[in-house]
């Protein structure tokens, strides 16, 4: 017969905490509801009305750079609880996201649409500015205040911000579409109505080679 060893007092306090802390860190987990990524922010407009917008926007000399800093256009600021804009946007745009008691995404999946590519962790990731702030600043951001900038940094609302592979969103840096649009072409008609409802909504001038090449990626469009 084997003889058994009846645990220790220690023993089962360690078991007790063990279980304890087990506890804890299962709970300090919060699964978002499994749903198909979105990796498509909200707003995008139509063809016809992303044409009435750009029809309707300031062809502009580019403004300076001088001043600009990111600074300027505060981000990411607080959306709720302990979620930050980058968090909200990981997300919205993710599939089967969890995230620990501070909002930090540590599992998921992750389509980003400029090139194709799909990632597991929130750290392959950036969260584009569709239009970036610098070229904001060079089209008409320069005399807003702070406050607006704010606005503008951690837009929700409309088609400003979305989660991308991180190395194309820093190849892209401040260009406009002129110079830069998503390596997947399939996917530049939808870049250009989320540029150019940007645009508009935010009272932004645009180029003429800008809208040049907006208008030749909106040709691409079905709808």
């Amino acid at each position: 017969m084997r003889d058994t060893q009846l645990p220790t007092p220690t023993s089962l306090r360690r078991r007790v905490a063990a279980t304890a802390a087990a506890a804890i860190a299962s709970a300090s987990l919060v699964a978002v509801t499994a749903q198909p990524a979105m990796a498509t922010p909200p707003g995008i407009p139509s063809k016809a009305t992303a044409q009435s917008q750009l029809n309707a926007l300031t062809v502009a000399a580019q403004g300076s750079t001088s001043g600009y800093s990111r600074d300027l256009f505060p981000h990411w600021i607080t959306i709720s609880g302990t979620c930050n804009t980058r968090e909200q946007v990981l997300k919205r745009d993710g599939t089967s996201v969890v995230v620990d008691s501070s909002c930090a995404a540590i599992s998921g999946r992750w389509y980003s649409p400029y090139d194709g590519a799909t990632w597991t962790a929130a750290s392959d990731l950036d969260i584009d500015h569709v239009v970036p702030l610098a070229e904001a600043w060079r089209s008409g951001a320069s005399s807003w205040t702070t406050s607006r900038r704010q606005s503008f940094a951690n837009d929700l609302t409309h088609p400003q911000l979305i989660a991308v592979t991180d190395n194309v969103n820093q190849a892209k840096g401040d260009q406009d579409p002129s110079t830069w649009q998503p390596p997947l072409s399939s996917y530049r008609c939808t870049y250009s109505k989320m540029w150019i409802t940007v645009k508009y909504t935010w009272g932004l001038t645009l180029q003429s080679t800008e809208k040049s090449a907006l208008q030749t990626m909106l040709n691409t469009c079905s709808s």
